[in-house]
C-alpha cells in the first residue's frame, strides 16, 4: 500500500464523523446531516465564486496593462507613418 492510499484510508467521511459525534435519533440525524451538507456546499460555492472573481480581475488587469503598453509603444509610430503617407500622397498630386 502506498502512502497516498494509506492516507486516504485515515480520512473519515463527513457523515461518519457527524454520526459518531451526535447522539441523535435517525430522523434528526438525517436532518442535521442535510443541514451540514447544505452549509458546506454553500460555503464551497461562495469560496469558488470569490476565487474565480479574483482570478478574472487579475487576468483583466494583466491584459489591460499589456494592451496599454503595446498601444503606448506602437501608437506614436502608427500615427507618424499614417501622417507621412497621407502628406506624401498629397504632395504627389
Amino acid at each position: 500500500m502506498t502512502e497516498s492510499q494509506s492516507l486516504d484510508l485515515r480520512i473519515p467521511v463527513l457523515t461518519d464523523v457527524i454520526r459518531s459525534a451526535a447522539s441523535l435519533p435517525g430522523p434528526e440525524l438525517d436532518t442535521v446531516l442535510a443541514e451540514v451538507q447544505t452549509e458546506l456546499a454553500s460555503r464551497t460555492f461562495r469560496l469558488a465564486d470569490d476565487l474565480l472573481r479574483s482570478a478574472f480581475a487579475e487576468m483583466q488587469a494583466t491584459l489591460f496593462e499589456q494592451i496599454s503598453g503595446t498601444l503606448r509603444r506602437q501608437l506614436p509610430e502608427l500615427i507618424d507613418a499614417t501622417l507621412r503617407e497621407h502628406f506624401e500622397r498629397r504632395g504627389e498630386r
